[in-house]
């Protein structure tokens, strides 16, 4: 589904990915791991078009889209959600993902429109309300919710932008053990018709969810492949997991 191929981003001396060469295949959750400084958002961003790149190519679905514009690639099916949680947080849930699902199907609003169009707009947002775990916060304000349901909410405006393949960007940052588990559960539940690239550092979700899982260490991948295989690779260990390999 997506493939990348020597893709490079550099700022001034500092080179933040370094010839990156990668595959997601369709319908797997595959985790992108590494040490703080690694690249990892940077890639993100790469892949999501927020962050030109310097050299290399992306391709989604066999289509280059190195140089495709942000909203370009959320329209072929391509969508993220950030590190630091973006939401209009004076709306409410429901409005929020509402608008996500009016940017996508073009809706205006408008006094002009059938109040039937606008209605089925509201009960696909209610629907992704339901999904994410929300359904009982539909009129709660978003600045008033709690940090591991304003994650959820944003995974939702994601999800609402109907993606083939959604980058998730640290989902459970900050977060307890209760709201890691529903951060899981939600993962769970859409991995059944969405691909995820997941960057996280809690390992015990990376394992428990990934079906691949790729290591980025100073821009480059240095290795990548099964979270068994993962997990006892010694170079891995002695990088990022901090073990030392002869044990």
């Amino acid at each position: 589904m997506l493939e990348l191929r020597n893709v490079s981003k550099r700022f001034g001396g500092l080179v933040a990915t370094d010839e990156v060469t990668l595959e997601l295949k369709r319908g797997e959750v595959h985790a992108l791991i590494g040490p703080n400084g690694a690249g990892k958002t940077t890639l993100i961003g790469q892949i999501s078009g927020s962050l030109g790149s310097d050299g290399g190519a992306i391709l989604f679905e066999g289509q280059d889209i190195t140089h495709a514009t942000q909203h370009a690639r959320v329209r072929a099916g391509l969508a993220r959600s950030y590190q630091i949680t973006s939401m209009f947080k004076r709306f409410t849930v429901l409005d929020n993902l509402a608008l996500a699902v009016q940017a996508r199907s073009g809706s205006s609003f408008s006094f002009w429109r059938p109040v039937s169009e606008e209605a089925l707009l509201f009960d696909e947002a209610r629907a992704i309300a339901g999904e994410i775990g929300l359904a009982r916060r539909e009129a709660a304000v978003a600045a008033t919710l709690a940090h591991g349901e304003q994650r959820a909410l944003e995974v939702g405006l994601a999800l609402a932008t109907r993606p083939r393949l959604v980058l998730l960007d640290e989902p459970m940052a900050g977060m307890g053990p209760e709201e890691s588990e529903n951060m899981i559960a939600l993962l769970e539940r859409i991995r059944a018709r969405i691909t995820v690239l997941l960057v996280e550092h809690d390992m015990d979700a990376v394992f428990r969810l990934a079906d691949r899982v790729s290591v980025l260490v100073s821009g480059r991948v240095i290795a990548s492949g099964a979270p068994a295989a993962i997990r006892a690779h010694p170079e891995v260990r002695k990088a990022y997991l901090g073990e030392d390999a002869t044990v």
